[in-house]
């Protein structure tokens, strides 16, 4: 059986803020429905633009790869995030993002989340409030 070693925030991510209890159990339920087995969480450090424990999750030797809550919990700044995908293919381990439904285990599935990451990015830029819509007019 493929053994997952969890990874969670006490931050917020990308605007969200989800309490960990509530991570754990999405990523048990993800675990559970996938037939995986599932190892404690790590908790990454409160900082801002921490990734020190998912980097320690990477090299870890007793789990086969990560299951993270979503795929905004990877490093925030785009060399980091390449950085990070190019040590977990290198491991030969695999990250899966419980929230999204998504996994990377290669090169050809990173694609998919940094189009993820640009979609969330450009949202901001789209919407337009009341206020804003205003001084357009």
């Amino acid at each position: 059986m493929i053994k997952l070693r969890g990874y969670i925030f006490s931050r917020s991510f990308m605007g969200e803020r989800v309490p960990q209890n509530i991570q754990n159990l999405v990523l048990r339920d993800y675990c559970k429905k996938k037939n995986y087995q599932y190892l404690l969480s790590f908790s990454e450090y409160a900082m801002e633009g921490s990734s020190a424990m998912l980097y320690d999750a990477v090299c870890e030797n007793d789990s086969q790869g990560i299951i993270a809550y979503s795929v905004f919990q990877l490093p925030s700044d785009e060399i980091s995030r390449f950085d990070f995908y190019k040590k977990i293919i290198k491991r030969k381990k695999t990250i899966h993002f419980a929230l999204e439904d998504m996994k990377i285990s290669n090169e050809s599935e990173i694609p998919k989340i940094e189009e993820t990451w640009f979609i969330k990015k450009s949202l901001d830029q789209c919407i337009i409030t009341n206020e804003r819509l205003k001084t357009l007019i």
